[in-house]
């Protein structure tokens, strides 16, 4: 196992009785993406405020690339840079011209700043939008930018806080595959959100935040075996089937209006394969056939007795048996859960 880049033990952080950090603590290996998974209010921002020696805390101790950022938080600054919630750039100024800015205040002299400037502009898409003013980007463009100025000296660690509030789905997208491209190059990120989606699809592992306090941490895959598991849905054809097949399994959960009953399943295909049996022994027509896998909102609901506040993090990924015998998997938006 290498050491890990980011090593935080016990952080605790109060304004007067206001307890916003009870002891966070974890560790981030070189090159992963690491999540911390949290409602508004959580403790997120604080924590990646103390990460970012923005602000000081109670207690704890943090090493970031062996560097400890407590002591000397000047040499900490050297390995790593920060995106917060919304774009710090000049929308007076262009594209190319934040870009230069910025690289001369890190102490680049002109012809390293037209070329790392270029190079920027290139990796995050905005080579067409270089000469115009950032008044005119869209939000998408903005965060872009902002994330790239905050790249320009290379920093092994990158932190970004909530990253894709407020944008559009399809920025939401090309976003997260920066950050992929970002980790795959050896870059090590740290994000929060709120949102469930963004966790699952971009995590390697993630942290659960709630009311100050880690509840749990692990991949998506093994946050998600804390719940109950997967689970089939039958959709029946007409009420005469729905009647039958309530009296031959015994369902977690059913809805006469949709003709829908669910039964838990730690091996589907079984339960298929035995509910399609009975079906055609007793005249049952099933007209569909839903594997639902468990969600990070399930997660969360089970680990902090309430669902978690974002209202686009409800979706499930299901694999799909028609009554042939045809399986394939969809995703119901806006989720999708990582394989």
């Amino acid at each position: 196992m290498p050491t890990p880049v980011i090593e935080v033990s016990g952080l605790t952080k109060s304004y007067g009785s206001n307890h916003v950090l009870k002891g966070v603590s974890f560790e981030v290996q070189p090159g992963q993406i690491f999540a911390m998974l949290g409602p508004n209010g959580a403790g997120k921002t604080t924590t990646i405020s103390i990460l970012t020696t923005l602000v000081r805390p109670d207690s704890g101790s943090i090493r970031i690339a062996s560097t400890d950022v407590l002591a000397d938080p000047k040499q900490a600054r050297r390995h790593i840079s920060l995106t917060g919630q919304f774009a710090s750039v000049d929308a007076f100024q262009t594209g190319r011209e934040n870009l230069a800015m910025m690289c001369r205040l890190a102490h680049l002299n002109r012809r390293e700043t037209a070329r790392r400037s270029a190079e920027l502009l290139e990796q995050f898409g905005l080579v067409d939008a270089a000469n115009r003013r950032v008044a005119q980007y869209s939000g998408g463009m903005r965060r872009r930018l902002d994330l790239a100025i905050s790249l320009i000296a290379r920093p092994p660690v990158v932190f970004l806080d909530e990253p894709t509030t407020g944008l559009d789905p399809r920025s939401r997208v090309q976003l997260w595959s920066i950050v992929r491209e970002l980790a795959g190059s050896g870059t090590t990120i740290v994000l929060t959100t709120q949102y469930l989606d963004e966790a699952d699809q971009l995590a390697d592992r993630i942290a659960v935040l709630d009311e100050g306090t880690i509840v749990a941490e692990g991949t998506a895959p093994e946050l998600k075996s804390r719940v109950a598991g997967q689970r089939v849905e039958f959709t029946l054809q007409d009420a005469r089937s729905y009647a039958l097949a309530r009296t031959l399994v015994t369902p977690t959960s059913e809805n006469p209006e949709l003709l829908t009953v669910s039964v838990d399943a730690p091996a589907p295909m079984t339960v298929i394969a035995d509910m399609l049996a009975l079906a055609a022994e007793h005249d049952i027509v099933v007209a569909d056939v839903n594997v639902v896998k468990p969600t990070l909102d399930e997660v969360f609901l089970a680990l902090t007795g309430r669902s978690a506040t974002s209202g686009n993090a409800n979706g499930r990924a299901n694999t799909t048996t028609n009554a042939n015998g045809h399986t394939n998997t969809d995703a119901r938006e806006p989720e999708q859960v990582a394989a």
